[in-house]
C-alpha cells in the first residue's frame, strides 16, 4: 500500500466511482470539488445543490445522530469508493537507486577510471624476450613478486570506490528509514472520536471514511475534510492551511466548512465527514509537494501521459486555481514552487538539486588533482620513452629490426605502466571516504544533540549557513502563555506575587474570577516526562492565568468542583467584539455575581471601583484609570506583554437584571487586578543566538504576532539591539516596499530591505517564502547567502523546500512542514541549530584536516615516483608499498580526522562561503612545508643513504634482486614521517599546539598508535628478532649454505621464462614431490633424532616448498637432488653460519606480506621464528 504512488491512488479511485456511482448520492468528484468552496459560496452551493446537510447525510447513508452502521462491508465499500483516508508517502528511494546516485560523484569516476586502467595493464603479461641484442636499457627492476602484486593497486582503489558508495548509500537509507519509522510512530497513536451505531468510539485516524459522524472538540486536529452539522461556538485555526492567523468562527448557516490539518481553537462540534486521505485538503497539498515531481518524471518518460494521471495532476492544480480570495493568495506559493507549471517545477527542482558547498569545492578538487596527476604520469612516460629511445637508438646506434618490435611494445606499456602508478599514486582515493565518515560520524551524533538529518549534506550546508529565518512561537518562545507581571492592590509586581503579600478576600476573588469564568475544558495536566513543563490543554491565555492560580499556591480544582458548568446561570463567550469573556453564577444568598475578564483597556473603562491593599473596594474615577494605563499598562506592554484585567460586579436578586442587555450588565465593574501575560523566550535562546552572531550567522524572527510583541520578544532573544541600524516591518509594509505599481516582486527593492531586516510580524507564509527566496536569489554581497529556515506549519512548507537547509520542528511540527524539512529538531528547540552549525563546520574542517594530511603524502608520492621513474628508471616505493601508504594509511587517517569532536571556537569565525577555496593559504603552506621537507629527507636518503649507514645500495639493482635494506630505510622513513604528519594536520588554522584535545578523540589515539605498531612488526626482518628465532631452531643443521643462495638468484634466466608458465607449473609440481620424499628420507636417516619432532619437518617441508628456492635448470633431464649433494649439503650445513647479507636485506613491507600469505597457503607453515622462514620471505 505505502508504494502506491500518489497518481495511482488518485486513478484507482477515480475507476472506482466510476462503476460504483449509483451506491450513493454524490460522487467523491462532487465532494471534493464542494471542499474547495468557503464560507457563503459553499452555504450557497449546499442549498443549491443538495438542499442542507441533512440531505448530505442521507445521500451518504448516515445518520447525524447514529453515525454509521460500522459494518465491515459497509466500511470495505466506503474505501474502494471514497478511498482511504490515508496519504501514501513518495515511494522511499530502493538501496539500488541510492547506490546509483553516490556512484554520480566525480571523484568517484576519476578514481573507477584509474582503478579500470591500471588493473587492465597489471594483467597485460609481456610475451617473452626472445630476441638479447633488442634493447639494453633497464625497464626499470620489477621483481616477480612485483608483477604478480600489480592487481592489487587497482583492486584496492575500487574496494575504496565500494566502500565509499555502500557506506553513503546505507546512511541515506536508515536516515530514511529513521525518518519513516519517526512519522508511523506518530501516526499509529493519533486516533478520533466518531459515532458509530449510535456508541462513541476511538479509532485510528486512518480507520476514518467518508460518511462518518466525528466529534470535533477543542484542540484537536482535524483528520479530514467534513461539514459541520451542529455544535456551539465551533472556532478554528486555519493558519496551517491559509496563513491567516485570525480564528475562523463555524457555523452550519455561515460556513460550515471543516478541512482536515486544521486545529479547533474553541468550541465543539460534529461534522460529517466527506473527504479523506489524498482527496482531502491536505492530502491535495501533499499531492502538490510530492507527487509534482513524480508526475512530471511520468510526462518525460511517457512522452504521452495516461488521461488518468493527466486528471489527478489537473486536479491537483486546479484546486489551488479555485480557490477564493486570500486563500487562493497563501496556497499561491505552494503551486508555484511545487505543482505549478513545468517551468517553475523544473527551476525547484533544480534548486533543491544543487550541490552543497562543500560537494562543490570537492568536485572542483577532484578534477584539479585529476588533472595534475595526468599532466605528471604524461610527463613521465614521455621522458622514459625518451630516454629509453635516445639510449637505445642513439648512443647505443641499434637499428630497429621487425623481429625486435614485441620487445620495444613491451618496454613501451610497461613505462606506460609506470605513468599510470604516477596517476594512480596522484588521485586521492581516500578523500570520498573520509567526506563519508565525516558526515555519517556526524549525523549519527547530531541525532544525540536532537537533529534528526533527513539529507546527509544537509548537515555541512549548515556549517556555511549565513543567515537563519526563526518562527517566533514555539521555536523562540516555549508557546506556553505565562503571567510574569501582575497589578493587585494598589502595588506592581514585576514578577509573580508572593501570595502571603495578597489580601486574602482579593484572593479568593481572584481565584473564583479565573477559575469560572474560563472554559471548563482549559485545564493544566501534570507533564507527560520527568523534569518537562506542565502540559496546557485549551486556550492559552485563559492556562496563563489558571498557571497564575497555581504559582499562588492556589487551586482551581475544588472552585470548579463545587461549581460545576451546569450550574453556571449565564455565559458571554468571548468573541472579537466583546474582547472580553463574563460568567454569572448564582450566590447562595440568591444574588447574583458574574466575573469578567477581557483586554485591559476594554475591562478597565468599564470599572468604576478597584480593590485596594485591604481587600476593600475604592473608587476608580477616569483620571486614576488614565494614570494606571500610562505607569502600568503602557510599560507591560513595551516589554510584549499582553495586559489582561480580571473584574467582578455583585446584582441583587431581585428584581432580577436583564441579562440580554449587555451594556447595562457589563459596566460598573470593580477591578480585581491586570496582569501582563508572554510566551516567554526559552531561557537557552538568548545566548544561542549571541553564539549565532558571533559566528558571522544573522538571525531573523519572521513572526504572526503584532509588530510590538515581536520586537520586544526579538530585543529580549538579543535578535535585535537598541541603538542599532535594522528594520522591523510587518507583512503588509513588507509586501508594499518590494513590489513595483503592477504588484510585481522586484528583487533590487528586496536587496534594499533584507540586509537591515531583523523581524517581519504579522506575516503570511508567502511572506516568508518570498523573504528565503529574496535573499537566496539576492546578488547585493560577493558571497550567495546561504538560508536556513525553521517552521512548523503546514504553511511553512514552501519555505522550508525553498531554504538550504529547512528545518522542522519535531514535536509541534505538522507532516507537511516535516516532509518538506532537510533536518528534523526533535526539541523544537532553537539552542540544537546552534550544535547543527557546529557540527556542520566541524565536517568541513575535517575534510579540510584530511586533506592537508592526504595531499601532502600525495604531494610527496608523486614526486618520488616521478623523479625516481625518470632518473632510476624505478620507484624507490613499490606499488605494494604505496598502497600500504595509500590505502591503509588514508582509510585509518580519514577515520581518524574525520571523528574530531567539535569545539565552541568552531562558532568565533565568519561562514567560510561558497567562493573561499577548500584550501586555504595556511594549509598550502602546511603541505608545500611539510613536502619540502619530506623529499629532502627521502633523496638524502635515496642517493646518499649508504654511504651514511654503511649498507649496499639499493639503487640500478638487477632484475630480481631482492630487497634491499637500503630501500626498506627509505620506506619506514616515508611512513613515519606520515604518521607524524597525521598529528600535524589536525590544526588546520595555523595554530601552534597540534596537541591540543587530542585525548578527546580515542579514535585518533588509537588508530595513530595501531598504524605505527604494524609498521613496526611489518619491516622488522625476522632474523633479528632473536627471541622468536630460539623458539623455531632445533639445531644449526637447517641452514643453508651461501653459495646455493647465490646460485639460485643467478640461474633464474630467461631460458626458464621462455618456458610457458604452465609448463613451470608442472615440472615445479612434480620435483616438489621428488625432492620431499628424498628430503624427507634423507633426514630421517639422519643421526638427530631430535628432527623426527613434526615441527622440523613442516618447516623443512615449507622451505622446499618454495618456488624461489628450486634450482631450476633449462635442460630438466638433469636429476634434480643428487645423494651426494645431500650428504654435501648436511655437511655444509653444520658448518656455515646463516648468511648475514641476505638476513640483513629483508624488506620491509614484503616480509609482512608473505606473512600474511604463508600461514593462508599451507597448514603446515614454517614457525615464523625460523630462519628459513626470515630466509623465504625475504627472497
Amino acid at each position: 500500500m505505502g508504494d502506491m504512488t500518489n497518481s495511482d491512488f488518485y486513478s484507482k479511485n477515480q475507476r472506482n466511482e466510476s462503476s460504483h456511482g449509483g451506491e450513493f448520492g454524490c460522487t467523491m468528484e462532487e465532494l471534493r470539488s464542494l471542499m474547495e468552496l468557503r464560507g457563503t459560496e459553499a452555504v450557497v452551493k449546499i442549498k443549491e445543490t443538495y438542499g442542507d446537510t441533512d440531505a448530505i447525510c442521507r445521500r451518504l447513508k448516515t445518520s447525524p445522530v447514529e453515525g454509521l452502521p460500522g459494518t465491515a462491508p459497509d466500511l470495505e465499500k466506503r474505501k474502494q469508493i471514497f478511498g482511504q483516508n490515508f496519504i501514501p508517502p513518495k515511494k522511499p528511494k530502493t538501496f539500488l537507486q541510492l547506490v546509483w546516485e553516490a556512484l554520480q560523484d566525480v571523484t568517484l569516476i576519476i578514481l573507477e577510471i584509474a582503478a579500470i586502467i591500471s588493473l587492465g595493464l597489471s594483467f597485460y603479461h609481456p610475451p617473452g624476450e626472445n630476441n638479447e641484442g633488442c634493447a639494453t636499457a633497464q625497464g626499470g627492476a620489477e621483481d616477480e613478486g612485483e608483477a604478480e602484486a600489480g592487481w592489487i593497486e587497482g583492486a584496492a582503489i575500487l574496494l575504496s570506490v565500494i566502500c565509499v558508495v555502500l557506506v553513503t548509500a546505507f546512511n541515506d537509507w536508515s536516515k530514511e528509514k529513521q525518518f519513516r519509522g519517526l512519522q508511523s510512530r506518530i501516526e499509529q497513536e493519533q486516533k478520533f472520536t466518531v459515532v458509530r451505531a449510535g456508541q462513541v468510539v476511538q479509532i485510528p485516524v486512518a480507520e476514518i471514511v467518508v460518511g462518518d459522524i466525528a466529534q470535533v472538540k477543542y484542540g484537536d486536529l482535524l483528520p479530514a475534510d467534513g461539514l459541520f452539522i451542529q455544535g456551539n461556538d465551533l472556532k478554528i485555526d486555519e493558519s496551517s492551511l491559509t496563513g491567516e492567523s485570525d480564528q475562523v468562527r463555524k457555523s452550519v448557516d455561515k460556513d460550515p466548512m471543516l478541512l482536515s490539518g486544521t486545529h479547533v481553537m474553541e468550541g465543539s462540534g460534529r461534522m460529517v465527514v466527506t473527504a479523506v486521505g489524498v482527496n482531502s485538503q491536505t492530502g491535495i497539498i501533499f499531492t502538490l509537494l510530492g507527487a509534482g515531481g513524480e508526475e512530471e518524471e511520468k510526462k518525460d518518460k511517457k512522452g504521452k501521459p495516461s488521461k488518468m494521471q493527466d486528471g489527478s495532476a489537473d486536479a491537483g492544480q486546479s484546486k489551488a486555481k479555485q480557490q477564493d480570495g486570500a486563500a487562493a493568495m497563501e496556497m499561491q506559493p505552494l503551486k508555484s514552487a511545487e505543482g505549478g507549471d513545468a517551468d517553475d517545477k523544473k527551476k525547484a527542482n533544480m534548486h533543491k538539486k544543487e550541490k552543497s558547498v562543500l560537494q562543490g569545492k570537492l568536485t572542483k578538487l577532484a578534477v584539479q588533482i585529476g588533472k595534475a596527476g595526468l599532466v605528471m604520469s604524461a610527463i613521465t612516460v614521455i621522458i622514459l620513452v625518451l630516454y629509453f629511445t635516445v639510449d637505445t637508438f642513439v648512443v647505443n646506434k641499434k637499428p630497429w629490426l621487425p623481429e625486435c618490435t614485441p620487445v620495444y611494445v613491451q618496454y613501451f606499456v610497461k613505462f606506460f605502466i609506470i605513468g599510470v602508478t604516477v596517476l594512480v599514486v596522484a588521485v586521492p582515493e581516500g578523500l570520498p571516504l573520509a567526506v563519508t565518515i565525516s558526515l555519517a560520524y556526524s549525523v549519527k551524533k547530531m541525532m544525540k544533540d536532537n537533529n534528526l538529518v533527513r539529507h546527509l549534506d544537509a548537515c555541512e550546508t549548515m556549517g556555511n549557513a549565513t543567515a537563519i529565518c526563526s518562527d517566533k512561537t514555539g521555536t523562540l518562545t516555549t508557546n506556553r502563555m505565562t503571567v510574569v507581571q501582575a497589578y493587585v492592590g494598589d502595588v506592581h509586581y514585576k514578577e509573580i506575587p508572593d501570595p502571603s503579600s495578597i489580601n486574602a478576600k482579593t484572593m479568593e476573588l481572584l481565584v473564583h474570577a479565573i477559575a469560572i469564568n474560563s472554559a471548563y475544558t482549559t485545564k493544566i495536566l501534570p507533564p507527560e516526562k520527568e523534569g518537562a513543563l506542565p502540559r496546557q490543554v485549551g486556550n492559552k491565555t485563559e492556562c496563563g492565568l489558571l498557571g497564575f492560580v497555581l504559582d499562588l499556591k492556589q487551586d482551581y480544582e475544588p472552585v470548579r468542583a463545587r461549581m460545576p458548568e451546569e450550574k453556571l446561570y449565564k455565559v458571554y463567550t468571548f468573541n472579537s467584539v466583546r474582547k472580553s469573556m463574563s460568567t454569572v453564577i448564582k450566590l447562595p444568598d440568591e444574588s447574583f455575581r458574574m466575573y469578567s475578564k477581557g483586554a485591559s483597556e476594554i475591562v478597565l473603562k468599564k470599572c468604576c471601583k478597584i480593590l485596594n491593599g485591604a481587600g476593600e473596594p475604592r473608587v476608580f474615577r477616569p483620571r486614576d484609570r488614565d494614570e494606571m494605563v500610562k505607569k502600568v499598562i503602557e510599560p507591560m506592554a513595551c516589554d510584549g506583554l499582553r495586559t489582561i484585567c480580571v473584574a467582578y460586579r455583585d446584582f441583587p436578586s431581585s428584581p432580577e437584571p436583564d441579562w440580554d442587555n449587555e451594556n447595562d450588565i457589563l459596566n460598573e465593574l470593580t477591578c480585581i487586578c491586570v496582569v501582563g501575560i508572554e510566551d516567554p523566550v526559552r531561557p537557552e535562546v538568548p545566548e544561542a543566538i549571541r553564539k549565532c552572531q558571533r559566528a558571522g550567522i544573522t538571525v531573523r524572527m519572521v513572526t504572526g504576532d503584532n509588530i510590538n510583541t515581536a520586537r520586544a520578544i526579538a530585543i529580549k532573544c538579543g535578535i535585535i539591539h537598541p541603538g542599532e541600524d535594522f528594520l522591523c516591518l510587518e507583512g503588509k509594509e513588507f509586501n508594499r516596499r518590494i513590489r513595483n505599481e503592477k504588484g510585481e516582486i522586484e528583487q533590487e527593492r528586496i536587496d534594499k530591505i533584507w540586509p537591515k531586516l531583523r523581524v517581519l510580524a504579522r506575516s503570511s507564509p508567502t511572506d516568508k517564502h518570498t523573504l528565503v527566496k529574496g535573499i537566496i536569489d539576492s546578488t547585493h554581497t560577493e558571497q550567495r547567502q546561504v538560508v536556513a529556515v525553521t517552521g512548523d506549519g503546514t504553511n511553512d512548507g514552501p519555505a522550508l523546500k525553498k531554504a538550504d537547509v529547512g528545518f522542522a520542528m519535531g514535536i509541534a511540527g505538522t507532516d507537511v512542514a516535516k516532509e518538506a524539512s532537510d533536518i528534523i529538531l526533535t526539541d523544537d528547540n532553537f539552542s540544537s541549530i546552534v550544535k547543527a552549525v557546529m557540527w556542520g563546520r566541524n565536517v568541513y574542517d575535517s575534510i579540510s584536516k584530511f586533506l592537508q594530511f592526504q595531499l601532502t603524502v600525495n604531494v610527496v608520492a608523486v614526486i618520488v615516483a616521478f623523479t625516481g621513474a625518470c632518473i632510476t628508471q624505478d620507484s624507490p616505493l613499490k606499488a605494494v608499498q604505496m598502497l600500504w601508504v595509500n590505502l591503509i594509511m588514508d582509510t585509518f587517517a580519514s577515520l581518524a580526522l574525520a571523528t574530531e569532536p567539535p569545539t565552541e571556537t568552531l562558532l568565533l569565525r565568519k561562514p567560510y562561503g561558497r567562493n573561499k577555496p577548500l584550501i586555504s593559504r595556511t594549509m598550502m603552506k602546511n603541505i608545500l612545508g611539510h613536502a619540502v621537507y619530506q623529499l629532502t629527507l627521502i633523496f638524502t636518503l635515496l642517493f646518499v643513504g649508504e654511504k651514511m649507514f654503511q649498507i649496499d645500495s639499493g639503487r640500478n639493482a638487477p632484475l630480481h634482486s631482492p630487497p634491499s635494506e637500503h630501500y626498506t630505510i627509505i620506506f619506514n622513513t616515508f611512513v613515519m614521517m606520515q604518521l607524524f604528519n597525521e598529528i600535524n594536520a589536525r590544526k588546520i588554522h595555523g595554530e601552534r599546539n597540534v596537541f591540543d584535545g587530542i585525548f578527546r578523540n580515542p579514535i585518533f589515539c588509537t588508530i595513530v598508535l595501531g598504524t605505527f605498531a604494524i609498521q613496526v612488526i611489518a619491516t622488522i626482518p625476522t632474523s633479528r628478532l632473536k627471541f622468536l628465532k630460539e623458539a623455531g631452531r632445533l639445531t644449526q643443521k637447517e641452514e643453508i649454505p651461501e653459495e646455493e643462495l647465490n646460485e639460485d638468484v643467478e640461474e633464474i634466466d630467461h631460458a626458464e621464462r621462455e618456458l610457458r608458465r604452465g609448463q613451470i607449473l608442472w615440472f615445479r609440481g612434480l620435483n616438489r614431490i621428488q625432492t620431499q620424499i628424498r628430503v624427507v628420507k634423507a633426514f630421517r636417516s639422519s643421526l638427530y633424532e631430535g628432527l623426527e619432532k613434526p615441527e622440523s619437518r613442516t618447516s623443512i617441508h615449507n622451505f622446499m616448498a618454495h618456488p624461489e628456492f628450486r634450482i631450476e635448470d633449462s635442460q630438466p633431464h638433469i636429476p634434480l637432488i643428487d645423494d651426494t649433494d645431500l650428504e654435501e649439503d648436511a655437511a655444509l650445513k653444520q658448518n656455515s653460519s646463516p648468511p648475514s647479507s641476505l638476513n640483513k636485506n629483508n624488506s620491509a613491507i614484503d616480509s609482512g606480506i608473505n606473512l600474511t600469505t604463508d600461514t593462508s597457503k599451507s597448514a603446515t607453515s614454517s614457525s615464523p621464528g625460523s630462519p628459513i622462514h626470515s630466509l623465504e620471505t625475504s627472497l
